[in-house]
């Protein structure tokens, strides 16, 4: 996910600032493990439309006379009458993509397509504080060893900056004692994995998890599979609708990632609490109802497909060449059964990945909190002790502790990317000639993925 919205959104910060600076530009380069770009492809599912306003893309935010902004985009696709005809501020998923890939298509000059980042190490011909850092990088998507020494590198190619931005999205989380495989997924691979299915009879899924994702996936396989039982398994009692009203809306507004910033530990952990309702495991309402009517109407028919398990807990998956075997358990009253079934879809979220794992001898030198977690300034640097001068920003849900829910949305990266290529100019200008003398080889910055 190195060059994912959150760094794509940086890519057109710092392309506009190049172009409209006044020679105050950047130079940089963006790592991406994938052989081009893609968002959540598992899951653009047809007719599935965002959660966030069209205004919410890469720019507007920042710059709504800039020319990466989604109106432009649809303007540029003679869509713009078209779209504004439907009276909707939610685009589908799959058309959100295509822009998307449209922006990333007028930057690509800045990006490296499948190259895997595996190392990152203060520059080997440095003296003192650790002021240039060497991102080692090598071709494809998958490295067995996160380490290996440099001669053990294939293509492998060694890249200077003085400053590095970690866009260290997200990792599929799994249940306890359940490990993916052929029949288990997790719902970000539900397109290319059903897909594989389409050619022979199904006769039952279990779809795990009671969040959006769930019920988009049993909405879709439902549909998709018309002859398949789709079990919903989760351990509430119902799906529960997404806070979207406008007074809980703004905490994804900009200014409220100031407020999160400065206040106290136990406030931002109440923040988080009081409005979690707004992101974590719920469902768009409309949704909610359509799955709620398809279940009453099969009753009614006497055919009923979709079946919602709630309060169980799935506590083990037996695959076998064939399929596999659900093992549930009710939450209230009943003996634990099983299900034999054609795939198990796991639609349980999604974890932060932790940076340090990339930063290798650089994470002794990152400075933490009382919990243990990264200490980040406002500008998105992580705090350093005085051994690192080079600058290592942060995007993602890993700054969730210090800048509030919106770290791994899409609600602020258009303002976010503008800080960071801020804070990156802003560190240029302090540099000294003395300092700066026969660096030119170097980037001033270089937007990593996780390992």
């Amino acid at each position: 996910m190195g060059f994912g919205p959150a760094n794509l959104a940086l890519a057109v910060a710092v392309a506009e600032q190049n172009a409209h600076g006044g020679g105050r530009g950047l130079r940089s380069v963006f790592v991406e493990r994938q052989g081009e770009f893609g968002w959540h492809r598992g899951m653009l599912l047809p007719g599935a439309t965002m959660q966030v306003s069209f205004l919410k893309d890469l720019a507007t935010m920042r710059d709504p006379g800039s020319r990466f902004t989604f109106l432009r985009y649809l303007h540029d696709k003679g869509r713009l009458a078209d779209f504004i005809n439907q009276k909707s501020f939610f685009p589908t998923r799959v058309e959100f993509h295509d822009y998307l890939r449209w922006c990333a298509a007028m930057v690509e000059d800045q990006v490296r397509y499948g190259r895997q980042v595996y190392a990152l190490r203060p520059a080997a011909d440095g003296e003192g504080p650790a002021s240039v850092l060497e991102v080692h990088t090598r071709p494809g998507p998958d490295l067995l060893d996160p380490d290996p020494a440099e001669g053990d590198v294939p293509g492998g190619e060694v890249l200077r900056a003085r400053n590095v931005v970690l866009g260290t999205g997200l990792v599929p989380r799994f249940p306890e004692n359940v490990t993916p495989g052929p029949r288990v997924w997790h719902s970000s691979e539900l397109l290319p994995r059903a897909a594989a299915l389409k050619d022979r009879p199904a006769r039952r899924f279990v779809v795990v998890g009671a969040g959006q994702s769930g019920a988009e996936a049993a909405e879709f396989l439902h549909r998709e599979f018309p002859d398949a039982e789709i079990c919903a398994v989760f351990s509430r009692y119902g799906y529960s609708p997404a806070d979207d009203s406008p007074f809980a809306n703004r905490i994804f507004d900009p200014a409220a990632v100031d407020d999160f910033y400065t206040a106290p530990d136990e406030v931002k952990e109440s923040l988080l609490g009081y409005h979690a309702n707004t992101n974590y495991s719920v469902v768009d309402g409309e949704l909610i109802e359509q799955l709620y009517r398809t279940v009453y109407q099969e009753k009614v028919a006497g055919t009923e497909r979709l079946r919602i398990l709630n309060t169980t807990a799935l506590t083990a998956v037996e695959e076998h060449p064939h399929g596999v075997r659900a093992v549930l358990r009710p939450l209230i009253g009943g003996d634990p059964h099983t299900l034999d079934c054609d795939a198990v879809v796991l639609a349980t979220g999604y974890r932060p990945s932790d940076p340090r794992t990339l930063l290798g001898p650089l994470a002794e030198h990152c400075l933490t909190d009382g919990q243990g977690r990264l200490r980040i300034g406002r500008d998105h640097r992580i705090a350093t002790t005085d051994a690192v001068r080079a600058g290592i920003y942060l995007q993602g849900a890993a700054t969730e502790h210090t800048h509030g829910i919106t770290s791994s949305l899409l609600s602020t990266l258009a303002v976010r990317a503008g800080e960071i290529c801020d804070a990156l100019l802003l560190d240029r200008a302090q540099r000294t000639d003395a300092e700066t003398a026969g660096l030119a080889p170097e980037t001033d910055t270089v937007p990593l993925p996780t390992a």
